[in-house]
Protein backbone atom coordinates (compact mmCIF):
# COMPACT_ATOMS: atom_id res chain seq x y z
CA UNK A 1 0.00 0.00 0.00
CA UNK A 2 1.46 3.44 -0.69
CA UNK A 3 0.42 6.62 0.41
CA UNK A 4 1.10 10.15 -0.63
CA UNK A 5 2.71 12.30 1.55
CA UNK A 6 3.84 15.67 1.23
CA UNK A 7 7.26 14.75 1.81
CA UNK A 8 7.64 12.03 -0.95
CA UNK A 9 5.63 13.41 -3.81
CA UNK A 10 7.17 14.31 -6.88
CA UNK A 11 7.13 18.04 -7.75
CA UNK A 12 4.19 19.37 -9.94
CA UNK A 13 3.98 22.22 -12.49
CA UNK A 14 2.11 23.86 -9.89
CA UNK A 15 4.82 24.65 -7.58
CA UNK A 16 7.35 27.80 -7.96
CA UNK A 17 10.88 27.16 -9.66
CA UNK A 18 13.78 27.36 -7.56
CA UNK A 19 14.94 31.00 -7.12
CA UNK A 20 17.90 32.58 -7.96
CA UNK A 21 19.94 33.71 -6.02
CA UNK A 22 20.27 37.75 -6.07
CA UNK A 23 23.55 39.58 -5.32
CA UNK A 24 23.82 42.42 -3.67
CA UNK A 25 26.32 44.95 -2.84
CA UNK A 26 27.83 45.01 0.17
CA UNK A 27 30.07 46.70 2.74
CA UNK A 28 33.27 45.52 5.07
CA UNK A 29 35.66 47.29 7.75
CA UNK A 30 38.65 45.61 7.58
CA UNK A 31 42.35 46.41 8.38
CA UNK A 32 44.93 48.50 5.99
CA UNK A 33 47.73 45.67 4.69
CA UNK A 34 51.18 47.24 3.99
CA UNK A 35 51.48 47.13 0.26
CA UNK A 36 48.19 48.47 0.19
CA UNK A 37 47.70 50.20 -3.32
CA UNK A 38 43.86 51.22 -3.05
CA UNK A 39 42.68 54.56 -3.87
CA UNK A 40 39.32 55.90 -2.36
CA UNK A 41 36.64 56.04 -4.01
CA UNK A 42 35.27 60.03 -2.73
CA UNK A 43 38.36 61.71 -2.14
CA UNK A 44 40.44 59.90 -4.55
CA UNK A 45 43.50 60.01 -1.86
CA UNK A 46 45.67 56.49 -1.31
CA UNK A 47 44.66 54.52 1.51
CA UNK A 48 47.44 54.45 3.38
CA UNK A 49 49.01 51.58 5.51
CA UNK A 50 50.58 52.94 9.28
CA UNK A 51 53.08 50.30 10.84
CA UNK A 52 52.04 51.69 14.34
CA UNK A 53 48.29 52.91 13.59
CA UNK A 54 45.80 49.94 13.10
CA UNK A 55 44.09 52.20 10.04
CA UNK A 56 41.17 50.98 8.77
CA UNK A 57 39.38 50.68 5.41
CA UNK A 58 35.70 50.16 4.02
CA UNK A 59 35.64 47.24 0.81
CA UNK A 60 32.95 47.02 -0.77
CA UNK A 61 31.95 44.59 -3.21
CA UNK A 62 29.46 45.85 -6.06
CA UNK A 63 26.84 44.36 -8.31
CA UNK A 64 25.19 45.29 -10.96
CA UNK A 65 22.48 43.95 -12.36
CA UNK A 66 23.24 40.42 -10.45
CA UNK A 67 26.20 40.59 -11.25
CA UNK A 68 30.27 41.23 -9.83
CA UNK A 69 30.65 44.58 -11.48
CA UNK A 70 33.73 46.22 -9.25
CA UNK A 71 35.21 46.57 -5.62
CA UNK A 72 35.22 50.09 -3.78
CA UNK A 73 37.47 51.01 -1.60
CA UNK A 74 36.50 54.47 1.05
CA UNK A 75 38.62 55.24 4.31
CA UNK A 76 35.60 55.32 6.96
CA UNK A 77 34.96 59.05 7.09
CA UNK A 78 34.48 59.19 3.34
CA UNK A 79 32.27 55.71 3.54
CA UNK A 80 30.05 58.05 6.12
CA UNK A 81 30.69 61.42 4.34
CA UNK A 82 28.93 59.60 1.57
CA UNK A 83 26.17 58.30 3.24
CA UNK A 84 27.15 54.36 3.52
CA UNK A 85 25.58 53.75 -0.05
CA UNK A 86 26.01 49.86 0.08
CA UNK A 87 24.75 49.80 3.78
CA UNK A 88 26.44 49.38 7.39
CA UNK A 89 29.45 47.50 6.87
CA UNK A 90 30.18 44.24 8.69
CA UNK A 91 32.89 43.84 10.56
Amino acid sequence: MATDSPTSASPTSTEAPAKKKRWTSRAVCRTVDAGNSAYCAVCDELIKFRARIRAEQIICNVYVKNRWDRVEHYHPECYEQAGSPYGEPKG
